[in-house]
């Protein structure tokens, strides 16, 4: 169930973050965390920054906290890591929760979207351009999250 203030995005259930304004997208992961932003008018993701996370502990707030300030985003789209049978997990958990700690700490709109594959897609692109991923792992994390970020503004604009 998703918390106050939060989406379940999909293409059926389009999420209650206004438009036109910057979106951030957050692909949240145990070590890193890919962020990407949009344009004002919600048409084009790009990637943002990285975020390194220490394993067990919690969300790097006041780093996060330095892109919201100077982007000044409308609403915030977090990847929900939903396992392949369709079913949410102990890591979905952890995105929904997430999800609910921004919203009460920014009191922006959230919305969560499907991120499987999109760490893939990253990797599949990096590799069709002729680009190696080996030491970037941090820019293949902001990739995923403009993946992610990219599919949710298509699936608006439709």
């Amino acid at each position: 169930m998703a918390p106050p203030g939060a989406t379940t995005s999909t293409p059926d259930n389009p999420p209650a973050i206004p438009c036109p304004g910057r979106i951030l997208a957050i692909d949240p992961g145990t070590k890193r965390i890919g962020l990407a932003m949009s344009d004002p008018s919600q048409t084009i993701a790009q990637p943002l920054a990285t975020l390194s996370r220490r394993v067990g502990k919690r969300f790097p707030l006041q780093s996060l906290k330095v892109h919201l300030d100077e982007h000044e985003p409308v609403g915030i789209v977090v990847g929900l890591p939903i396992a392949p049978d369709g079913s949410e997990d102990e890591r979905a958990k952890n995105a929904r929760d997430l999800g609910a700690i921004l919203n009460a700490k920014t009191k922006l709109p959230i919305a969560f979207w499907d991120e499987r594959m999109t760490t893939a897609r990253a990797l599949s692109a990096v590799k069709e351009l002729g680009g190696r991923v080996r030491g970037r792992k941090a820019e293949v994390d902001g990739l995923a999250a403009t993946v992610l970020l990219q599919g949710f503004l298509d699936s608006r604009n439709r």
